[in-house]
């Protein structure tokens, strides 16, 4: 019985084997939470860059048009983002009559950090806006 306590030919194999879940759960958790973030990042990038672009309207429909263009022409350079998913909302500030807004949905439930194991996936709908004001002040 004590040369089988001290036989170490399967040892190996053994820790691989209890410590291959942990390492695969980082991993995914990695890639997971690295292309959330990535998304994140470029929804609220096209957001800014949307109320940036609006400011140019004279009149709230025209802000309206030129946001919702801009985020069209340029939603597809962002690669986890896909177009469809992405809707566009731009109007005046409620509280404040010389601040416009502009608040982007994107729906990510069918990107596939949603489908990879061992980690619990983060929210699937991302909300990012983005407010700038009118004139000089």
């Amino acid at each position: 019985m004590t040369r089988l306590f001290r036989c170490r030919s399967g040892a190996s194999a053994v820790e691989f084997a209890l410590m291959l879940p942990l390492f695969l759960a980082f991993i995914f958790g990695i890639i997971v939470f690295g292309s959330y973030l990535a998304m994140v990042h470029g929804v609220q990038q096209l957001a800014a860059e949307a109320a940036r672009s609006s400011i140019a309207g004279m009149t709230d429909t025209e802000r309206n048009s030129l946001a919702t263009s801009y985020v069209t022409a340029n939603v597809s350079t962002y690669p986890l983002l896909v177009p469809g998913n992405l809707t566009v909302n731009a109007a005046p500030s409620a509280s404040n009559a010389n601040v416009y807004i502009v608040t982007l949905n994107y729906n990510a439930a069918g990107n596939f950090i949603y489908k990879l194991p061992f980690v619990p996936a983060p929210a699937s709908t991302i909300v990012r806006s983005a407010a700038i004001q009118y004139g000089g002040f």
